[in-house]
C-alpha cells in the first residue's frame, strides 16, 4: 500500500472557470468536455438562466447560464464564452463561463467551509472554497448549480 492510498494528503483535481472575475473549481470527475458553444437555439419559455440547448457531437447538450444563475450582469466583453460540459442523471449540460483556466490538484484537507462573507448567491451553490495565492477558488457543487433545470423543463 503506498502512502497515496490513506485519506491523509488525499488530493482533488479540478477544472478552474472564470465567471465575472471570481475563480471556481469544477471536480474534474464531474467535467466531461470543454467546448465553445455554437448555434445555441433558445427555449421559449425557459428561465433567464437557461440559455438555450445545442447539439453537441449527436447529444442535445442543455446550456446553463452561470452568469445568470449566479445573479451577475452579462458579460459585456465581447469575448466569446467558453463552456464546461457536465452530466447529471444521464442528461447533459453545458455551463456557460467567460474563461475556462487550468487543472489544479489541490489537497483535500486545504478545502474549507464557506465563508461567512462569501456572497449567498455564490454559497448557494458552492461545495466549500479552497484559499490559493491572492485569490479564493470556489468549489461549485455541480448538482446543486443543476437543481434549478428539473423544475425548468418539467414546466
Amino acid at each position: 500500500m503506498s502512502k497515496n492510498d490513506n485519506t491523509e494528503g488525499a488530493v482533488s483535481e479540478f477544472v478552474t472557470a472564470m465567471i465575472g472575475g471570481q475563480l471556481f473549481g469544477l471536480p474534474i470527475s464531474r467535467v466531461q468536455d470543454v467546448f465553445m458553444p455554437e448555434r445555441l437555439t433558445r427555449v421559449p419559455l425557459s428561465s433567464g438562466e437557461i440559455a438555450g440547448v445545442l447539439n453537441l457531437r449527436g447529444r442535445i447538450v442543455t446550456v446553463v447560464d452561470m452568469r445568470a444563475r449566479l445573479g451577475l450582469p452579462k458579460n459585456e466583453d465581447g469575448k466569446p464564452p467558453m463552456a464546461i460540459g457536465v452530466d447529471l442523471r444521464g442528461e447533459s449540460y453545458g455551463l456557460l463561463i467567460d474563461q475556462i483556466g487550468e487543472v489544479l490538484k489541490l489537497a483535500d484537507d486545504g478545502r474549507e467551509e464557506n465563508p461567512v462573507n462569501l456572497d449567498p448567491r455564490m454559497a448557494k451553490l458552492a461545495g466549500g472554497v479552497h484559499r490559493l495565492d491572492g485569490q479564493l477558488m470556489v468549489v461549485l457543487d455541480v448538482d446543486r448549480v443543476l437543481e434549478i433545470v428539473p423544475d425548468l423543463l418539467a414546466a
